[in-house]
């Protein structure tokens, strides 16, 4: 949070990203998040976190989409890196939740998967006519319900206390990251998005 107030206000702390951080880095990673974010080019963790190498274990897919290889990047940080905060982070006008909502037709099987998924969170939304913010919120806690349905090692870290996962909404005109409250006890099993 503080290195998201920095991005804000410009006041951004200077990373250390030399060679000496470089070497150092080689005997290993210790970072104090995971962060699964879109794969969007505006919406980088390490800058918006005004963070620097080694900092963020970072897992990025478009519209944070859950699939066997970002479940296990995320198994990753948990199981091995023992990263102790997992955030699922939205963003304002994204385009991979926006052509779920607007059912924008796609070619091709994986990007009509990527849609589906997305579709998933966002149909329950209560209008028939969905905000766009309130479609990335509800995407974001069923990415956040798809990790842990998903996943018995997320699950065994969140209920052991060694793991919290928050949702996070980056608001693109501002800077700002705003976060949900931690998730206290996984949601119960269910089917998990193939």
């Amino acid at each position: 949070k503080a290195g998201n107030e920095r991005f804000v206000k410009n006041a951004l702390s200077q990373v250390p990203l030399g060679p000496s951080t470089r070497e150092a880095l080689l005997k290993g990673q210790n970072p104090f998040a995971m962060v699964l974010s879109c794969a969007d080019s505006r919406v980088p963790p390490e800058y918006l976190f005004n963070v620097g190498l080694g900092d963020l274990f970072v897992v990025r897919a478009a519209g944070e989409v859950v699939d066997k290889s970002v479940m296990a990047s995320l198994e990753y940080g948990a199981e091995h890196l023992k990263v102790p905060l997992m955030v699922v982070m939205g963003h304002e006008s994204c385009g991979a939740v926006k052509a779920a909502v607007e059912s924008t037709p796609v070619e091709g099987p994986n990007l009509q998967y990527l849609v589906r998924a997305i579709r998933a969170g966002t149909d329950r939304t209560p209008s028939e006519r969905r905000e766009l913010r309130d479609a990335i919120l509800a995407n974001v806690e069923q990415v956040i319900n798809d990790a842990l349905s998903g996943s018995a090692i997320l699950r065994h870290a969140v209920s052991a206390g060694a793991l919290q996962v928050v949702g996070a909404y980056y608001e693109m005109a501002s800077g700002k990251v705003m976060f949900s409250e931690p998730v206290s006890v996984p949601p119960a099993t269910s089917e998990h998005r193939e």
